[in-house]
């Protein structure tokens, strides 16, 4: 414990570079990439209301406004629902914990601007139209720095500690008697 405390000492003192935190940054892109974020409406056709007209009327109204024939407001031609009509903004995992993952997954494949469909959730059937796709993508250092420094003292921390632990091992033989597990 005490070599730890030396270790998180040595780290603390040693102030990033520009440059270094930039190198951290796309080094480590997986773990600051904003996510992608969709705009999109759903008109839900419930299996347990419908039956097995489900289907056959979500079809019916995707021709429909896919010749843009359908009604005025078409998300009042499916059934009633707690589920949201319009998600605004929502990450893939914000839509898969609504709707489910497999529903999100095929969201984020469907075309802006025009609606798509039948996709089925764990509720029933749906038709979507996404209205915006915000690609994902990497904040400049300047929006997210100390969240940047953070991971960067934490990872000079932990290579700092495994140094010192590395040269005091160097320095001892190490043996374990007794029997092992």
């Amino acid at each position: 414990q005490k070599m730890e405390f030396i270790s998180e000492d040595l780290a603390s003192a040693v102030q990033p570079t520009d440059a270094q935190l930039q190198e951290y940054l796309e080094r480590h892109a997986d773990k600051f990439v904003r996510a992608s974020r969709l705009t999109f409406q759903q008109v839900f056709f419930s299996g347990e209301k419908r039956g097995q007209d489900a289907s056959r009327d979500a079809e019916r109204l995707l021709a429909e406004l896919q010749a843009g024939r359908g009604p005025a407001n078409p998300l009042d031609a499916g059934d009633p629902t707690l589920l949201p009509a319009v998600m605004e903004s929502a990450s893939s995992q914000e839509i898969a914990n609504t709707f489910g993952s497999e529903f999100a997954a095929k969201v984020e494949e469907a075309p802006v601007g025009q609606w798509a469909g039948v996709l089925e959730s764990g509720y029933g059937l749906h038709l979507v139209r996404v209205d915006q796709r915000d690609a994902g993508a990497m904040p400049a250092l300047a929006e997210i720095r100390p969240l940047v420094e953070r991971e960067w003292a934490s990872e000079q921390r932990n290579r700092i500690n495994a140094d010192l632990l590395d040269k005091l091992l160097a320095k001892y033989e190490v043996r374990v008697e007794g029997p092992q597990p």
